[in-house]
């Protein structure tokens, strides 16, 4: 129940990935005698959700048949959604001790920011440490994409309206942050929305308050906590959200982090040039991505 955006050559293609392997999603509805786009946003709204269960489901048989396949380490994967058509919505201080450790009281209701479609990059590409800031962070969360538009949902029906999910990095120059008196520019650089490597159908994952969440730097656990602490569940921040506000297939929520964030540490323990950052979700995989120096 895995969906995955890959490069081939120039182009780009659907996939979904059964085990360590991916097939390629167009070849197998051809298979099966029907059509998918080859754009995930198209994808998600285009195709009924009973159409691609049916196909995802098909994928494992087509593997045991030992039709064609490619093994995961051959191909070359992108962000899910490579250019999300809006920016990303995301929420901060959704975990109680994250906001301690930022020097914050919980808030009483959902604090939103966004990140622009061009901080997003796939697993494997590089983060860039870019020359605007010195104190670049880490943060792992929880990705919701939503699969049908909608406008004041209602809490009791707020799931129905999730496509899948997957892991995003919050990527921030804290420097920046904190220079700004706002969150979006010390997030909003180019790289720093990691999102990937995947995106589990909600069919696989029938309750987002269930998932073990944690993140490795150079594999250290900085980050490990669950879902089940969100302040305001998944369900709640799209009910939220959605109040006055259209949302549309294809735009992604991140839902916010746990505590252990490198500002955290006494001292702080930011990130280098050249660490390996690893995000990982219990039931969708883990995004990982090397800090790198940007291009001179």
């Amino acid at each position: 129940m895995r969906l995955a955006t890959y490069q081939t050559g120039r182009d780009t293609s659907l996939g979904v990935i059964v085990e360590d392997r991916l097939v390629d999603l167009q070849a197998l509805a051809r298979r099966k005698k029907t059509s998918v786009p080859a754009d995930m946003i198209e994808l998600i709204k285009a195709v009924p959700t009973t159409t691609l269960v049916r196909l995802l489901r098909e994928a494992a048989t087509w593997v045991q048949a030992g039709r064609t396949s490619v093994p995961l380490s051959r191909v070359k994967l992108l962000a899910p959604i490579p250019r999300p058509r809006k920016n990303i919505f995301c929420v901060g201080r959704n975990y109680a001790e994250h906001a301690r450790e930022t020097g914050s009281a919980p808030p009483e209701v959902p604090v939103y920011f966004t990140k622009p479609p061009t901080s997003v990059i796939g697993p494997q590409a590089p983060i860039l440490y870019h020359r605007a800031t010195q104190q670049l962070d880490y943060e792992v969360e929880l990705a919701v994409v939503i699969g049908r538009r909608g406008r004041d949902i209602p809490l009791a029906k707020a799931l129905d309206y999730v496509f899948g999910y997957t892991i995003m990095n919050d990527v921030t120059a804290r420097d920046l942050q904190k220079r700004h008196g706002q969150w979006f520019k010390g997030k909003a650089l180019d790289t720093f929305a990691p999102l990937g490597p995947w995106i589990v159908h909600r069919a696989a994952l029938s309750d987002p308050q269930q998932l073990r969440l944690s993140l490795r730097v150079n594999g250290e656990i900085r980050q490990n906590s669950h879902t089940s602490k969100m302040l305001f569940t998944v369900a709640q921040l799209i009910a939220t959200l959605s109040e006055g506000l259209t949302l549309e297939p294809g735009d992604i929520l991140a839902t916010g982090t746990p505590e252990g964030i490198g500002m955290g540490f006494t001292p702080p323990r930011f990130l280098h040039v050249g660490d390996t950052v690893e995000a990982e979700v219990e039931g969708i995989g883990a995004l990982r991505n090397v800090v790198a120096a940007p291009p001179s």
